[in-house]
């Protein structure tokens, strides 16, 4: 479909319709402020072009009864979020509700062209299940920096053969339908923002901790991305001068002291030196010792497990509470595996929050954890190509 709002009063009935559901004309006219005759054209047109249909009339206001509208049952929106050591695909509805959704393990270092295979083969596999005829537009998220005018990652530290490979272009061609590609933390507060703790919140910050570490930054509702698109890349931030080595060159980054990756590594370090008898028998066991191995031993009430995590969060806490005495947001959402270890990390990072910015800064400032849990990547993809494809065309760059 290659229908679009013309106009930005189509586009804003679009978008409400999306995010609020069928409403009747009269209600879509209390909100945007048009008036009934120039209501009706808008909404005629929108019709006719395919994007909303009728859905019924609405109960009585005391007059004539107003008919309902909806978006259109067969709009259908794929969601793509490629995270480091997983693929997560869905097909959801115009109002971005999932229809579709699986995921499998997969490395993010096996390049470009086997991991985008993969990821079509799930959505095929939902394809098959007759959840989607046409696409009408695909959002993806990739766990490193994105040029997003161009649709490609830029020097990713752990996606190696993926530097400015086209993904948009080449998915696009795929799935004949429009693309687009952001970081993957960019895309999970959008999912925040549309389906999470954030949606009453304007300005805020989602804090991802998994394999790597990044930011994203919402103002005024919308993600910011700075003038390149790396804003936000706040794992590499140097915290320790003596630190270990970092995946980009550096030396003591906050992703190569407290990430998934870096959890691992230690824990790894000190199951074999024997100072945490839980983690040498996962070792034993299996191996290797996973971020995972570590939340597992942090419920058991492993020492060296809880000093990790709890120095882990302080290290993220400096960062952050420095990140907030100069955006002051509204809230913070912190996100990814590693925040899977609960409120022993959270504790640590809000007593540190709490402690080093100003109070006017965090007097009512929330510090929690998201309950997306894996879907909010792919509905903030979704809602990223979703925000596209119901901009006024005139607004399309």
């Amino acid at each position: 479909m290659t229908a679009r709002p013309e106009n930005v009063h189509q586009a804003q009935l679009l978008r409400l319709l999306r995010d609020d559901g069928p409403r009747s004309r009269a209600e879509l006219g209390d909100v945007v402020r048009l008036s009934r005759s120039k209501l009706a054209v808008e909404t005629d047109r929108l019709v006719e072009l395919g994007l909303i249909e009728p859905a019924g009339l609405a109960a009585s206001r005391g007059g004539r009864r107003s008919s309902i509208v909806r978006l259109s049952r067969h709009l259908r929106v794929v969601g793509i979020d490629v995270g480091a050591t997983s693929i997560d695909v869905a097909v959801m509805n115009g109002e971005l509700e999932i229809l579709g959704h699986l995921a499998m393990p997969c490395n993010v270092r096996d390049g470009p062209d086997i991991v985008l295979d993969r990821a079509l083969d799930l959505l095929g596999k939902l394809r098959g299940q007759g959840l989607v005829d046409e696409i009408h537009g695909a959002g993806i998220g990739v766990p490193g920096p994105v040029s997003f005018r161009e649709g490609v990652p830029v020097v990713p530290p752990i996606m190696p053969g993926w530097d400015r490979f086209p993904v948009r272009e080449v998915i696009s061609q795929r799935l004949g339908c429009p693309v687009l590609v952001d970081n993957d933390v960019n895309i999970m507060a959008l999912g925040e923002l549309h389906a999470g703790l954030a949606r009453s919140v304007e300005d805020f910050l989602l804090l991802k901790i998994g394999t790597g570490v990044g930011c994203g930054i919402v103002v005024d509702g919308k993600v910011y991305r700075g003038m390149t698109g790396s804003a936000g890349d706040i794992g590499h931030i140097q915290v320790d001068d003596e630190g270990p080595t970092c995946v980009c060159g550096n030396v003591g980054c906050l992703e190569a002291t407290f990430s998934g990756a870096a959890l691992a590594r230690d824990a790894t370090a000190v199951a074999r030196s024997g100072r945490s008898p839980f983690l040498a028998e996962r070792l034993e066991q299996t191996g290797e010792v996973t971020a995972r191995d570590v939340a597992a031993a942090v419920a058991a009430g492993d020492p060296e497990a809880l000093r990790m995590v709890r120095e882990g969060g302080r290290r993220v806490g400096h960062v952050l509470a420095g990140l907030i005495s100069f955006f002051n947001p509204g809230l913070v959402v912190i996100a990814g595996g590693v925040a899977g270890l609960g409120h022993i990390l959270l504790a640590e990072i809000r007593s540190v929050v709490y402690r080093r910015s100003p109070p006017l800064a965090t007097g009512n400032l929330p510090i929690v954890l998201s309950e997306l849990n894996d879907t909010a990547g792919v509905i903030g993809a979704t809602r990223l190509i979703s925000d596209h494809i119901f901009a006024a065309t005139q607004d399309i760059p």
